[in-house]
């Protein structure tokens, strides 16, 4: 099917496919990506889909996940008069157990991360420690500049990339509601569609890699509901345009020469095994984790009374949560799903859920 991204006649085309084709049960799709949640608020798609369909944001925001622990660190090497933090500006006030990087001063927002290795060539009596957060998106970027700047030996990150099937597999474990995915097409243009093949084959939940337009987020919703009423499970790509079931080889090849991959916590959800990327042990000095002896205290990912960690498992939704719109706002983030343009609770108070 052949649509115009934004055409009306064409989104009401999909929509009457839906109520043609719509079973009359409960069914409980997840969108696994922070970009498809602001798709589903900022046009108010949710209102448009039969009652019966319910839409509920998932983990898909690498910020939120990011362990309190990782911001405990970069807060303790901040102290040191040395050391410059680098980090991406939607991490700027992600709370820590104590704190933000917002309140340092040696802390300095960048937008690529070419710009954090052109600081350590510019300042080579200082050490950059870049805050390297994302998913399968933004991990190729760090394996590339290591890659390619191995001369350097004060260039140094905080690995909080983590992998998101693996974290999707651990959710359909933990909630029996979830019944398909909506799944991530950033993360996807480099993965590829292959990695969702075990929730299709083992846990029998249809998955389709959507793209980002309210045509995309509809149509990957009817291929959804035709494979669970014709019991047909299976992955496909919706967002065909910019997905392949191979992904990205060149930038899958770029990671594995890089990283190895192990058990990760994330922030809300808990230790997810072989989750997370770690650097192999002969790029050992780009690791800020073994060249600083840091210590830090017992960290705190989910504050009292905050419900994020089960905003992120699909268990509630963000007006669930009692600090929501009160002692929690994007400028005073008490909780990480509030922090990121990306995350759940963010994008419920600038466009509603």
């Amino acid at each position: 099917m052949q649509f115009i991204l934004r055409d009306r006649r064409d989104v009401e085309k999909i929509l009457k496919k839906i109520e043609k084709i719509n079973p009359s049960y409960d069914i409980t799709i997840m969108e696994v990506c922070g970009s498809h949640s602001q798709t589903i608020s900022k046009f108010a798609l949710r209102s448009l889909l039969p009652k019966n369909i319910h839409l509920i944001s998932g983990p898909g925001c690498p910020v939120c996940v990011t362990p309190a622990r990782n911001i405990d660190i970069a807060l303790e090497m901040a102290k040191n008069k040395d050391v410059i933090i680098t980090t991406f500006g939607d991490a700027y006030r992600l709370p820590g157990t104590n704190g933000s990087l917002a309140e340092m001063k040696n802390v300095k927002i960048i937008y690529s991360l070419e710009e954090s290795v052109e600081l350590a060539r510019k300042n080579p009596d200082k050490h950059i420690v870049h805050l390297a957060m994302g998913f399968e998106t933004t991990s190729p970027s760090t394996a590339v500049e290591i890659l390619e700047n191995q001369d350097l030996d004060n260039f140094h990150i905080i690995s909080s990339h983590r992998l998101i099937p693996p974290a999707m597999e651990f959710l359909v474990k933990g909630n029996n509601n979830i019944d398909a995915f909506i799944c991530p097409g950033h993360v996807s243009a480099i993965i590829g569609s292959k990695p969702y093949e075990k929730l299709a084959k083992v846990y029998k939940k249809p998955s389709v890699v959507s793209g980002f337009e309210p045509v995309d987020v509809f149509l990957a919703t009817y291929m959804i509901l035709e494979q669970l009423t014709t019991n047909d499970i299976k992955v496909e790509i919706e967002y065909d345009r910019a997905v392949r079931p191979e992904g990205n080889v060149v930038a899958l090849n770029k990671l594995k020469e890089v990283f190895d991959v192990e058990d990760a916590n994330w922030r809300g959800l808990g230790v997810i095994e072989k989750s997370g990327f770690v650097l192999k042990k002969k790029f050992e000095k780009f690791d800020a984790l073994k060249i600083f002896d840091v210590e830090v205290g017992e960290s705190v990912d989910i504050k009292p009374g905050c419900k994020c960690g089960d905003i992120m498992k699909g268990l509630a939704k963000p007006t669930d949560c009692p600090h929501f719109k009160r002692g929690c706002t994007p400028q005073r983030p008490v909780g990480p799903c509030m922090v990121s343009v990306e995350g759940a609770c963010n994008v419920a108070y600038r466009y509603g859920y």
